[in-house]
């Protein structure tokens, strides 16, 4: 999917939000464990039931890996789901992946040719030769960290490098690789603040936003300070909205918080 593609879904649902499908089998209904895949009844449900309010969804495959043979089956069978009976959803494999050249290419054909996603999330620690091979496949988009939302991101990614926090020689540095206009990034909305510096450096890229909901971040805040003319962000909320309840009216309850998502969003457009 290109990035045109994405932005008139966007408009048309007046939505931006990207709906995170990491499926704890001890937290999802327990009618669902007697069927013969849960993970997957599980997510066709949620999807079934909120693909008309958002314009993304996300596994972060971890949640899948888990669960062994099975569990990746579960997230071929999803992710094969949502390209055949919601083709215009924007799909994200949330791998964190990130290695030696010939291992990223590797990774990326996994991905990008076999599974079929549109994204995958990369770490850019190994620098340019291990995230080119992700950027080569085109309609396809790779989504570098860059300022996460989680406590330990001020281990490193705020540190003073030279003159500049070494998330900004990231993003500037991440600019000058082959194929850069296919690049998206990882903001957490935690850090809602750093957004205005970040859009100095990248006006125009899109950005995932996780942290809202659950974790704390303000969806205003990351309006304020994240959107552009173009719209611009991609923001996730997982545990907030498919463990809505664990009841058999999970579905709609899922429904009922993405709505609420939405609607916001619809006022921030």
């Amino acid at each position: 999917m290109n990035t045109e593609a994405l932005i008139e879904q966007i408009k048309t649902k007046k939505s931006f939000l990207c709906i995170g499908l990491d499926v704890d089998t001890t937290k999802i209904p327990e009618h669902l464990l007697k069927e013969q895949d849960p993970i997957f009844s599980f997510n066709k449900a949620i999807i079934d039931a909120t693909h008309h309010l958002c314009v993304a969804y996300k596994p972060n495959t971890a949640f899948y890996e888990a669960y062994g043979l099975k569990g990746w089956q579960a997230l071929e069978r999803t992710i094969r789901y949502l390209n055949t009976a919601y083709p215009e959803i924007f799909t994200i494999a949330d791998a964190k992946r990130g290695d030696i050249g010939n291992t990223s290419s590797m990774y990326a054909k996994a991905f990008f040719e076999d599974l079929g996603f549109d994204s995958v999330t990369v770490a850019p620690y190994m620098g340019k030769d291990s995230v080119e091979p992700f950027l080569a496949f085109k309609d396809k988009h790779t989504i570098l960290l860059a300022l996460t939302s989680n406590e330990g991101a001020y281990d490193f990614q705020t540190k003073q490098i030279g003159d500049k926090e070494l998330y900004k020689n990231v993003l500037e540095v991440s600019k000058s690789w082959k194929n850069s206009d296919r690049l998206m990034y990882v903001v957490g909305a935690t850090k809602a603040e750093y957004l205005k510096d970040i859009r100095r450096i990248i006006p125009d890229s899109f950005l995932l936003v996780p942290g809202v909901g659950a974790q704390g971040g303000n969806l205003q805040d990351v309006c304020k300070f994240g959107m552009t003319d173009r719209i611009g962000l991609l923001v996730n909320s997982s545990r907030g909205i498919i463990y809505a309840s664990n009841n058999e009216d999970f579905a709609e309850a899922a429904a009922k918080k993405a709505k609420s998502m939405q609607q916001e969003m619809a006022r921030e457009l």
